[in-house]
């Protein structure tokens, strides 16, 4: 039985290791001669294996031993690297994350599928035979063989400095040197200066390096181990040759200062080569700058690398984004009294806090943002597990992986990336001999990208694939009702039908896809995340590119606030594309259609007080803010413009859940509710009336 109190530490470090283990097993495939990566997943195995026995996570212990088993034999070279192998420990790493969710309340494991793994790997490493039989039969290595130091009495000297990552789950330097005097006699040498400081140890055994790198395995992790045989009692070769003045000093023959004193007078050898005339002094400063530019960009490298770090619940963070909200809030209020007062004793303080806010805000928001690198490592095992089923050949490249998003926008960005990339593979790639025929690369290509713009992120799924069939859709689309006949959609309103529910163009129903759903789950949670999705590139045989916009975060956003009667809306500026005015004369020259044209084109628009059938007269001169979904423009008209506003998203509670155009709400400076436009809603709501009015 786990240790609840530290059954969460676990969890959260065995999910990190198994998301590093799936990314080396890929790697590994790719490269199945590379001995370091073997190493990295051997690491992560056996740190699984200690970490799980550690915290009463036995049953993981005991699978994962049986993992580490046979990959042992990958690492001491008894067993290639294969895609069997590959796919088994694949198939570990995803019964070991169900044996995890299970113990920590989530779902169940199922044993046989672990007995199942257990049994092939057997079979595989044991050359068609169990493990116990094949280790009779197989050519033995010794062990003396694998370690040249077992057995013989040697001496090392052991470095360990550990990281503050290595005191977060409880380790401690006293523990893991009470581990290596089991191995022998030793002698640690402790930084006295720091509490969190390293340690030198000399050990002397006769149990191996391999057994000394055993018990330094967990702390590899989070400490820089070097481990150094400074002699094999018997042997030279293995002795390091010391300068005389070192062992001069170590015997205590002279003093530190005397032998500095003598070092000191000998001359740099920049000064003797001038003087030998060897060189000139130009060139020794030359070689003297270029030593000191990489010396100092090492250091700060290393100081970057050093940086320390701790490991926070993100429910803390949420508490203290609400907490940042409430200030901003106050802040907003703060300033509108303070502005209605006209105190001047009163800008100075308030302009400051204003400030501080700003900067406070900007601080804690950054603390959530997370590269969606991490995002896109997970759907390299999708693409290729997917496209082996599919039995074609596809390759997944990314670019922007370094840009960061919030955490809680990409652990919802999850699926519909997973339904786009299935869609690509599935509807998009061909199949090798299909793409061989139409003089394209046998490997299909998959493009994920991310890049900012503004303050949202747009991420970009490409494929090379065969494109979309527009007539075919447009077909698709009319039997379902979504076009009438006399019409002549656009192309972008074709595209934009794939993400309407129910609709597919796929000729049979597989277990990827063909049912109609995916692309709507994609513009669901899209439209949830107050983002938007669209084709934005297809062409027949050359590929697609779907695109989305999202937010940076949505705990606090830019919104434009405007006004409607006597109710107050915010749109998020990053929908907002621009505004104009509307006026009488526009409204009767289009005879009431709703229709108003901009740059050459037509905008449809939705008025707000007819919307929400807020009363009173509208004003003569009325706004229309545009925005762009889906690849569209769209118009919501409104009394009047009130300016940019620091947005604070609240919930509109369980009464007001099924409220339609509106997501949420905020407190404005004066202390009144603003509601938050559901833009998308708005429109399809629109689109619906329109339609349900041409239909009767």
């Amino acid at each position: 039985m786990a240790d609840s109190e530290y059954a969460e530490i676990f969890r959260e470090e065995a999910g990190e290791l198994l998301e590093e283990l799936e990314t080396s097993l890929l790697e590994l495939e790719k490269d199945p001669a590379d001995l370091k990566i073997v190493s990295r997943v051997f690491r992560a195995m056996h740190t699984i294996k200690g970490s799980g026995a550690m915290f009463g996570f036995d049953d993981i212990a005991g699978f994962t031993h049986h993992v580490e088993t046979a990959l042992d034999k990958v690492r001491d070279g008894s067993v290639p690297v294969s895609t069997e192998l590959i796919d088994l420990t694949l198939a570990s790493r995803d019964h070991i994350r169900a044996l995890l969710d299970a113990a920590t309340g989530g779902g169940e494991a199922d044993p046989t599928e672990g007995e199942r793994i257990i049994v092939a790997l057997q079979v595989l490493v044991g050359g068609g035979m169990p493990l116990a039989k094949q280790a009779a039969s197989a050519p033995q290595v010794s062990e003396e063989e694998k370690d040249p130091t077992l057995g013989r009495r040697s001496h090392y000297r052991i470095s360990v400095k550990p990281t503050p990552e290595f005191f977060v789950g409880g380790s401690t330097m006293e523990a893991l040197l009470a581990e290596l005097d089991t191995l022998g006699e030793s002698t640690a040498f402790m930084d006295a200066e720091q509490e969190d400081g390293g340690a030198l140890i000399l050990l002397t055994t006769d149990k191996g390096v391999n057994a000394i790198e055993d018990v330094l395995v967990f702390a590899e992790s989070s400490c820089r181990v070097t481990v150094t045989v400074l002699a094999v009692e018997g042997e030279e070769e293995l002795e390091e040759h010391k300068k005389l003045g070192e062992i001069l000093l170590e015997q205590g023959e002279i003093s530190a200062e005397d032998l500095k004193t003598v070092l000191d007078r000998q001359k740099p050898l920049g000064e003797l080569l001038v003087g030998e005339k060897l060189v000139s002094r130009t060139s020794v400063d030359a070689a003297l700058a270029e030593q000191k530019l990489v010396r100092e960009s090492k250091e700060k490298a290393t100081v970057a690398k050093g940086a320390e770090s701790i490991r926070v619940a993100s429910e803390k963070l949420d508490q203290l984004i609400n907490l940042v909200g409430e200030l901003v809030v106050t802040q907003a209020r703060l300033t509108q009294v303070a502005s209605q007062h006209k105190e001047s004793e009163l800008v100075e303080p308030v302009e400051e806090v204003e400030r501080l806010t700003a900067e406070l805000r900007d601080c804690v928001l950054n603390i959530r943002m997370l590269p969606i690198g991490t995002t896109f490592v997970k759907f390299k095992r999708l693409v290729r597990d997917l496209s082996a089923e599919l039995g074609k050949e596809v390759v997944m490249v990314t670019a922007g992986a370094e840009t960061e998003l919030d955490k809680n926008v990409i652990d919802q960005l999850g699926d519909p990336m997973v339904h786009l990339i299935r869609n690509s593979i599935d509807h998009g790639i061909e199949l090798p001999e299909e793409r061989e025929r139409a003089g394209k690369p046998r490997k299909g290509t998959i493009s994920l990208a991310a890049h900012h713009s503004g303050a949202n992120v747009v991420i970009t799924v490409t494929d090379d694939g065969k494109g979309l069939d527009a007539e075919r859709i447009r077909q698709k689309a009319m039997e379902k009702g979504l076009f009438r006949a006399d019409t002549e959609p656009s192309e972008q309103e074709i595209w934009n039908t794939i993400f309407m529910p129910g609709l597919s163009t796929a000729k049979t129903v597989t277990s990827v896809s063909g049912r109609g759903v995916g692309m709507d789950v994609v513009k669901s949670t899209v439209d949830a995340l107050k983002g938007s999705v669209s084709v934005t590139h297809s062409i027949k045989g050359q590929g697609t590119t779907i695109t989305i916009m999202l937010p940076l975060t949505l705990a606090i956003i830019d919104g434009l606030l405007v006004k409607a009667g006597e109710t107050h809306f915010v749109l998020p500026l990053s929908q907002v594309e621009e505004c104009v005015e509307l006026t009488m004369e526009d409204i009767a020259r289009f005879h009431n259609r709703r229709m108003l044209p901009v740059r050459d084109q037509l905008v449809p628009y939705v008025r707000l007080r007819d919307f929400f059938a807020i009363p009173g007269e509208r004003p003569v001169r009325e706004q229309m803010v545009i925005s762009r979904i889906n690849g569209e423009r769209f118009g919501l008209v409104l009394d009047g413009v009130v300016g940019e506003h620091q947005t604070v998203l609240k919930s509109l509670g369980w009464v007001y859940r099924h409220a339609t155009g509106l997501s949420g709400s905020t407190i404005l400076g004066n202390g009144h509710v603003a509601l938050i436009l559901d833009v998308t809603n708005v429109m399809q709501c629109a689109r619906q009336e329109e339609h349900n009015t041409l239909i009767n």
